[in-house]
């Protein structure tokens, strides 16, 4: 791997060199409107033809029944369902932190304000395939929209990766209905709707190109809560970490390969000697690694070692870049974190290796990539709520707030806006009886 040094390149120069950039696939964006258009139009119909295109499986027009839950409990091992139930128990009272309340204010004059918090009713979750089954993701996106209090959660899967796991994360999460579906058509068919699937009001979950196209072109229709690209590391090590240890969790996100075949992992330390020694330890363990192809792919693309002068310039680096998972493994994580201002999750020291926020340790993996923590955030009870401006005004209140809205619609020569408070200003009718 190459080894870049921040005393020889500025770091938005390394910053740029780390960046994902998707281009833009005008062939792959009009196969993606083609299909979408074709569930609008067609429903079911389309749902079959294309799952047995693409999926070698058709559609059965049906949703999990409940025989087929049950025979997945009996299915799988004790320790799997010991798991799930442990990581979702994390997740749950994590995100039990997060719900969001109604409230109101009011003044003397009569004023009354408030925010109305609801949950959405309705919420489609989609647990990618490709290369393997997600029942982690299930649990990451569905137990946020159920502890939101979202009363039905309609999840998708492709047909290959509707496993034992993944029907019992399923129903652990509180999943209401779910859909032997995958790719850009189980997205339109959540979007709009056909004879057998609901329509929901929005759609959350990563996947590959297909899906994170469908999901931006059927926003607007619904509701989605990110663009997820591919998955990726940046570790902050310094002369305590072991290379060992610090490669391990590289590979980690290494092994996904990615949309279109890369996961970004890079380390920046301050110790040369800990950068070179991370360089042999990813050799000898892609050796040992079942999925060695994909992580291999990732690591000569996107693979990075850094070299900083300080630890303060390398957390300046993880800021120009924004990454979705953030590792501190230094001395003091916690004198490191307040120079850390863009990141979706930060993993703190060297006993929180990334899979912890991946399976078990509570805040949704669900995160934004592709330097878009910049501006976004991990998903969260948040996206499953709407919040409604509640204003009551007094007869009182209007006579002394009336003058000042009526200035301020004539300024925008709004003139029917002006009239509709002074009409009230001008007749000036005594408080009618209650």
């Amino acid at each position: 791997m190459q080894i870049l040094y921040t005393s020889q390149e500025p770091l938005q120069d390394i910053a740029n060199r780390l960046k994902q950039v998707t281009a833009a696939d005008p062939e792959r964006e009009a196969s993606v409107r083609a299909i979408i258009e074709r569930v609008r139009t067609e429903g079911d119909k389309a749902l079959r033809e294309l799952s047995l295109q693409f999926d070698g499986e058709e559609y059965s027009c049906a949703p999990v029944s409940d025989a087929e839950f049950a025979a997945a409990y009996e299915s799988v091992a004790p320790a799997y369902l010991e798991a799930v139930r442990s990581a979702a128990a994390n997740i749950r009272r994590f995100h039990s932190q997060q719900v969001p309340h109604s409230w109101f204010d009011a003044d003397a004059t009569g004023v009354i304000l408030g925010q109305m918090v609801r949950p959405l009713e309705r919420v489609g979750v989609y647990a990618p395939g490709g290369t393997a089954a997600y029942p982690s993701t299930v649990l990451m996106s569905a137990i946020p929209a159920k502890v939101a209090g979202v009363r039905e959660i309609v999840l998708c899967t492709p047909p290959r990766w509707a496993t034992p796991e993944v029907l019992v994360a399923a129903r652990e999460a509180g999943v209401t209905s779910m859909y032997r579906l995958g790719s850009a058509w189980a997205i339109a068919a959540m979007a709009y709707g056909t004879e057998t699937v609901p329509r929901v009001d929005k759609i959350c979950g990563p996947g590959g190109p297909y899906v994170v196209l469908a999901k931006k072109l059927v926003f607007g229709q619904v509701g989605i809560e990110s663009l997820p690209g591919p998955t990726e590391v940046f570790v902050i090590a310094d002369h305590t970490a072991r290379a060992d240890w610090v490669a391990a969790d590289m590979l980690a996100q290494a092994e996904h390969g990615g949309i279109d075949g890369v996961s970004p992992c890079v380390l920046v330390t301050t110790s040369e000697q800990l950068a070179r020694a991370v360089a042999d330890e990813l050799g000898r363990q892609l050796a040992r690694l079942a999925r060695r192809e994909a992580a291999e792919r990732s690591v000569e693309a996107t693979g990075l070692l850094v070299v900083a002068n300080s630890l303060a310039e390398a957390a300046e680096l993880a800021n120009l870049i924004a990454p979705e998972h953030l590792e501190l493994v230094v001395e003091d994580a916690w004198a490191l974190l307040p120079m850390i201002r863009n990141a979706g999750a930060v993993l703190m020291g060297e006993w929180t290796p990334e899979p912890v926020g991946d399976y078990v340790a509570g805040p949704s993996h669900v995160l934004p990539t592709g330097g878009t923590a910049l501006f976004s955030s991990p998903l969260s009870v948040e996206e499953f709520v709407k919040r409604s401006s509640l204003i009551h005004y007094s007869r009182q209140a209007l006579l002394r707030d009336g003058p000042s809205a009526v200035q301020l619609a004539e300024a925008e020569g709004l003139g029917a806006h002006a009239e509709a408070v002074r009409c009230r200003l001008r007749d000036n009718p005594e408080p009618r009886e209650a």
